[in-house]
Parts: C-alpha cells; sequence; structure tokens
C-alpha cells in the first residue's frame, strides 16, 4: 500500500512493471490524495529514490548505473526525460538524458 499517490508514483510503478519486478497494481480514489495497492511477486530486492533529482547526461548514465546498481546483469535506474519517465537502457537506446528519480533491482 503506498499513500500519497501522484502521477510520477503511478509512472514509476509502470516501468517496474513494465520490467517484470511487481505485479498489477490498483489505484483507489479515496476522495483525499489517493492509495495504491501494489501486488508483489518476490522479485524486487531493494529501491530508492534519489533526491535531489540530478541531472544526467547521456555519457554519463553509464557511471550512474555502476554506482547504484548491484551489477549490470539487473537493474535499472528511472530517469525523467523529455520521452517521460524511462528506465536508463531505454534513454540510451533513444539517446536522451533527464533527471534521476529512484532506482531499484
Amino acid at each position: 500500500l503506498i499513500r500519497p499517490s501522484s502521477k510520477v508514483i503511478i509512472k514509476f510503478l509502470t516501468v517496474m512493471m513494465k520490467n517484470g519486478y511487481i505485479g498489477e497494481f490498483e489505484w483507489i480514489d479515496d476522495h483525499r490524495s489517493g492509495k495504491i495497492v501494489v501486488s508483489l511477486n518476490g522479485r524486487l530486492n531493494n529501491y530508492g529514490v534519489i533526491s535531489p533529482r540530478f541531472d544526467i547526461a547521456v555519457t554519463d548514465i553509464e557511471k550512474w548505473a555502476s554506482n547504484l546498481l548491484p551489477s549490470r546483469q539487473f537493474g535499472f535506474i528511472v530517469l525523467t526525460t523529455s520521452a517521460g519517465i524511462i528506465d536508463h537502457e531505454e534513454a540510451k537506446r533513444k539517446h536522451t538524458g533527464g533527471k534521476v528519480l529512484g532506482f531499484f533491482y
């Protein structure tokens, strides 16, 4: 259960779900700020938020990945870019930088 909910949290969870780290999630409107119920599938080990949201150039993505993630084989850094909120591998494919939101593995 995550509360309060926001658009950024929902996009972050969508990236996690797309990569198979969580199951589905459901947004519940309680006429306040909302709640999110997440179904876990046992694959998520750790996650975190990076504050402040540092700027990352395309050339620096690999350096951030080696600092935050335990290995190169698994884990993702979530970035907010002009192409939306995406993981670092998609940002490298689209050749776009942005601000770092957090990570999960």
